[in-house]
């Protein structure tokens, strides 16, 4: 008969552990409800392992689309063991499937089904169990389950909104450099090659693209070199607090882009805000939430000094103008909404109307790039071609 070892707490808050022997886990269990155990973890002794920490990842896509299946599963009335058993077997992310496996076994030892996604806090995050503990509390686990996967989807509409904005003119920035690296590599040195033969006299914008182009094919490990650096030092200083709030801070300061940012940050703070309070998370910690998943350091700290204000006797609407960050308009409608007993319901129109301006901001940023891009490539591959002319224009008028 197999061992299992298994871990739980009593009544009086205790942590315990032992291992027992039974036919299954369901046994293991039941024994323990006996004994008035609060289970929180099974395992077959000598058969199971603990899933690596590393190798896996799940998308915000792929978790929104396992929420709205979840939500719908649920308010048909099945199990939430059930569920979980489907939605894992149906699973294509192989990691994903395994935790969802794991938070099955959780629930059926016993464990609140919000106690075992906090297991997971690289797919579940706080905001997400402690909506799933407001659902359970309450008895509407499937109506907060379908609020979830609302937030969710809409957030995934709005990164897939930047992402796909930015990739036009990322790519052209790319080949354009990459061009250009090629022709100041390969092609320059064959006219430089040309020149020094003829013994043409050179004027000086050839003479400048000569010398970078010598510059690149003697140095270009140490530009690598440099870049990396860089980049390397810039991830090093951004995951330290101060670093992280100050290079926040400059990007939100940056024109044109800045101002998209903070319609962003609006949009999301509006929107997970306005999810928590209706579906019951207390004002205090709806804040503390909405500040962990900002996104950004300084809307962060703006978020917790208004947290605090709150938690003074304030209204909600004094310290968010305080900050500077979020327009009257948004105060306003949040200060209509928090007197008259309706602030979920004005979050969310805040919310979408920012998910609006933010298109619209992404789409006025793109109508800006374009002929900006435009310029740069004229210039600079404009400027080097009329370079290496030069000289042969020259040489021309001395043959004739």
């Amino acid at each position: 008969m197999p061992q299992f070892e298994w871990s739980g707490t009593k009544k009086t808050g205790e942590t315990i552990s032992g291992v027992m022997t039974a036919e299954n886990k369901d046994e293991v269990a039941q024994n323990l409800r006996k004994q008035q155990i609060v289970v929180t973890k099974i395992k077959e002794k000598g058969k199971e392992f603990a899933l690596p920490k590393f190798g896996g990842s799940v998308s915000t896509k792929e978790l929104a689309v396992f929420t709205r299946q979840f939500s719908v599963m649920i308010d048909a009335g099945l199990p939430i063991t059930q569920c979980l058993e489907i939605l894992a077997s149906q699973q294509e992310n192989k990691f994903f499937q395994k935790i969802l496996f794991t938070v099955r076994e959780d629930v059926e030892a016993g464990a609140n089904l919000s106690d075992a996604l906090r297991r997971h806090p690289k797919v579940f995050d706080d905001l997400y169990c402690n909506l799933v503990a407001a659902g359970e509390a309450g008895g509407i686990l499937d109506t907060i389950l379908q609020r979830l996967s609302i937030y969710i989807e809409k957030n995934v509409k709005l990164k897939a909104a930047v992402k796909s904005a930015f990739i036009y003119p990322v790519v052209v920035i790319v080949v354009a450099i990459l061009i250009v690296i090629v022709i100041m590599w390969k092609v320059i040195p064959t006219f430089a090659s040309l020149f020094a033969g003829l013994g043409a006299k050179l004027p000086t914008p050839t003479r400048v693209v000569i010398a970078i182009s010598n510059f690149l094919g003697a140095w270009w490990w140490l530009i690598g070199l440099t870049i990396a650096v860089i980049i390397i030092a810039l991830r090093t200083y951004y995951a330290t607090p101060n670093g992280r709030y100050n290079l926040d801070k400059a990007m939100l300061k940056l024109p044109v882009l800045g101002i998209v940012l903070k319609k962003i940050a609006v949009a999301r703070f509006c929107r997970t805000l306005g999810t928590l309070v209706s579906s019951g998370v207390p004002i205090l910690e709806g804040l503390e939430i909405t500040a962990k998943t900002s996104g950004n350091a300084v809307v962060e700290e703006a978020i917790m000094k208004t947290r605090k204000a709150v938690e003074e006797g304030k209204t909600i609407v004094e310290p968010l103008q305080a900050t500077g960050l979020f327009p009257g308009m948004v105060t306003q409608m949040i200060g209509v909404g928090e007197s008259t007993g309706a602030l979920d319901a004005m979050l969310s129109k805040v919310a979408d109307f920012y998910e609006d301006e933010v298109d619209e901001a992404i789409a006025n940023l793109m109508s800006l790039l374009e002929p900006l891009i435009i310029v740069f490539l004229g210039t600079t591959v404009g400027g080097i071609v009329i370079a290496m002319y030069m000289p042969l224009f020259t040489l021309i008028q001395q043959i004739q």
